[in-house]
């Protein structure tokens, strides 16, 4: 699939996909704060291929929600809030190098967290995005979530996941083709 076609809604899932975001936005004030929906939905109806991204976040159960603004940008930043993991981006490895390698072994994961997110066209979070997210509310108290691995770290076979247990969050390491039932990624997306 290439990124240089249009990916655009049908009328009723665009309205549909608008409807619940206004929705989630105004029942979650405290990821927002100051940020009032209007000029938000202004955005969003101007980029379709945005739209179509945060629909590619809600259908696999991420419940994507304004949790920042970048102010040098002028960008709002989408991140998912399901309360733990999204259930539709589980079992997954970190990237297609370790795909390919439980592949190899006779092993099916559901596909990898880097592959599924260059797919929904959207970014993993980064060791400081996912902090902040956790600033906000406690997110993966039963789930984990693979998070952006540094170059230095993935050349040497690792790859970094976090997770919230005993009120504390965690930066962890494991090997890219590991994959668990509880363990997905959460996307962040610009616009």
């Amino acid at each position: 699939m290439s990124k240089d076609i249009l990916k655009e809604l049908p009328p009723e899932e665009r309205e549909n996909l608008l409807k619940t975001l206004k929705d989630r936005f105004q029942r979650n004030m405290q990821r927002h704060n100051g940020l009032e929906w209007s000029p938000i939905q202004a955005k969003l109806e101007t980029n379709a291929e945005k739209l179509w991204s945060l629909q590619q976040m809600e259908s696999t159960g991420g419940e994507p929600d304004v949790a920042g603004f970048d102010r040098s940008a002028g960008e709002y930043l989408f991140f998912d809030c399901a309360a733990q993991s999204p259930a539709g981006r589980r079992s997954i490895c970190y990237d297609q190098e370790g795909l390919a390698k439980r592949e190899k072994e006779g092993l099916q994961p559901n596909g990898s967290a880097v592959g599924m997110a260059e797919m929904m066209r959207i970014a993993l979070l980064t060791e400081e995005q996912y902090l902040k997210l956790q600033q906000i509310e406690p997110f993966d108290t039963k789930s984990a979530c693979w998070l952006k691995t540094p170059a230095d770290i993935r050349e040497l076979g690792g790859a970094l996941f976090a997770e919230r247990r005993f009120g504390r969050v965690f930066i962890c390491s494991n090997t890219a083709p590991c994959f668990y039932q509880a363990r997905g990624f959460r996307g962040m997306l610009k616009i």
